[in-house]
C-alpha cells in the first residue's frame, strides 16, 4: 500500500505550532511505520512571513524561516498548492486573530480541511459559526477544533456525541481555564501572592500571549459558548455573563507596559477574597451552562476543598457534564487543560481524525 501524504499548511508558528511542527518532525519514523502516513508542511507561516517548502520542513526550519521567509497573502498560498499540485490538504489556524477567521471559507474553497486551535470563528456571531458549517458540508471538508476547550481533553467531541445521540444534557460546569486552575490552585493552597503566581503563569505559557485575556474572563466565555453551540443552542458571545478577574484601575483599557509593571495591585483584593471564605474552601473561577434555564455564566466562586472542583491540582481542567440518562451523578473530564505540549498534541489528533477520513475516501486496489 502506498504512503498517504497529508500536506499541512500551519498558520502560526508560535508556541503551539512550533511546538506541533516538533511533534510531527519526531514521530516521522512512527507515523510512516504505523500508519502509512507522511505529514509535510509545504508552507508554514507567521502573521507576515510565510515559508514555502514543498518537500516539506527539516529539523533546522526555524533558521530557513529567518533566512528565507516572504511576506505573503492568501492568494499566494492558493495559488502554491495548485501550482504544486498538493494533495490532502490540511490549514492549521495556531493564530490567536480573529481577523484570520475570514479565510477559512476560501480555504476550504480551495480544497481546504480545518483544525483550529484559534477559538474566534466558533465564537463570532451565528450567522457566521452556521455559514461556516454550510460551506464545511457544501464542500465535503471537515472543520476541527478540539482543542478550542481543555487543550487535547475530549470536551467537544463527547458533548457533540451526547448530543447527536439524542442524550439531553441539562449542565455544563467547570474549570476550563488552564490557567486560572493553575493560579488559584496555587494561590489557595501556598502562601504566594496572586501576582507572583499570575507571573509563574505567564512564564509557563498557560496564558494567552496577554493574559488580560484569560483574567477578563473572555476566554472561558469563548469555551462555555462554544459548547452551548454544540448543543444547537442560538446564542452569541454577548449573552454570557462574565464576571471578571481584572480591576477598575487594571484592565483591557491600560497599555500592556503599565499592566506588566502593576501587577502588584491584584495582590490586596484577591488576598482579601481567600481570607473572608468559608474555612476549608478554596476559590474557582468557573464557567457555568445551565441548559434548561439558558444561562451562561463566568464567575469566582469559592468551593469546598472536598469536592472535585476544591481537589483539583496543577493546571487540571474539570468538566462536569449533567444529563438525563446518568440522573445526578455528571460525566467528569479532568485532566491537563494549558500548555503548549498538551495543546499541540490535541492538535495532532485532529489532524490524524481527518487524516482518518481522507484514507477511507481513497480508491483501493487490488
Amino acid at each position: 500500500m502506498s504512503t498517504l501524504k497529508i500536506n499541512i499548511v500551519l498558520f502560526g508558528i508560535g508556541n503551539v505550532g512550533s511546538v506541533l511542527i516538533e511533534q510531527v518532525l519526531a514521530n516521522k519514523k512512527f507515523s510512516l511505520e504505523k500508519q502509512n502516513i507522511e505529514l509535510n508542511f509545504p508552507i508554514v507561516t507567521n502573521s507576515t512571513l510565510a515559508l514555502f517548502e514543498k518537500d516539506g520542513l527539516s529539523i533546522d526550519w526555524k533558521d530557513d524561516f529567518a533566512n528565507s521567509a516572504i511576506p505573503y497573502k492568501l492568494e499566494d498560498i492558493i495559488e502554491y498548492v495548485k501550482l504544486h499540485q498538493l494533495e490532502n490538504l490540511i490549514a492549521i489556524d495556531a493564530s490567536t486573530s480573529s481577523d484570520f477567521v475570514a479565510s477559512y471559507i476560501p480555504l476550504v474553497e480551495n480544497g481546504f480541511h480545518i483544525v483550529a486551535a484559534n477559538k474566534k470563528a466558533n465564537t463570532l456571531d451565528y450567522v457566521f459559526y452556521k455559514d461556516l458549517r454550510k460551506t464545511f458540508k457544501k464542500y465535503d471538508k471537515t472543520f476541527m477544533y478540539e482543542t478550542n476547550v481543555g487543550a487535547s481533553l475530549p470536551v467537544v467531541q463527547t458533548i457533540s456525541d451526547l448530543h447527536l445521540s439524542g442524550e439531553k444534557i441539562t449542565k455544563i460546569r467547570g474549570v476550563f481555564s488552564g490557567s486560572l486552575s493553575y493560579i488559584f490552585n496555587r494561590f489557595s493552597e501556598e502562601q504566594i501572592s496572586f501576582s507572583e503566581v499570575l507571573i509563574e503563569a505567564e512564564n509557563r505559557g498557560y496564558t494567552e500571549p496577554d493574559s488580560r485575556e484569560d483574567l477578563s474572563g473572555s476566554d472561558v466565555a469563548r469555551k462555555l459558548l462554544i459548547l452551548a453551540r454544540e448543543l444547537d443552542q442560538v446564542f452569541e458571545f454577548s449573552d454570557v455573563q462574565v464576571t471578571s478577574l481584572l480591576l477598575p484601575n487594571l484592565n483591557e483599557t491600560h497599555s500592556k507596559s503599565e499592566y506588566a509593571i502593576n501587577k502588584l495591585l491584584f495582590d490586596k483584593p484577591f488576598e482579601i477574597a481567600k481570607i473572608t471564605q468559608n474555612k476549608n474552601h478554596v476559590l474557582r473561577y468557573v464557567g457555568e451552562f445551565d441548559v434548561e434555564a439558558k444561562k451562561l455564566e463566568v464567575k469566582l466562586v469559592s468551593v469546598p476543598k472536598s469536592t472535585a472542583l476544591g481537589q483539583l491540582k496543577g493546571a487540571d481542567n474539570l468538566i462536569e457534564i449533567y444529563a438525563k440518562s446518568y440522573g445526578e451523578i455528571p460525566i467528569v473530564i479532568q485532566g491537563a487543560g494549558a500548555g503548549k505540549q498538551v495543546t499541540a498534541r490535541g492538535i495532532l489528533i485532529d489532524i490524524l481524525k481527518i487524516t482518518d477520513k481522507i484514507k477511507n475516501k481513497q480508491p483501493v486496489f487490488l
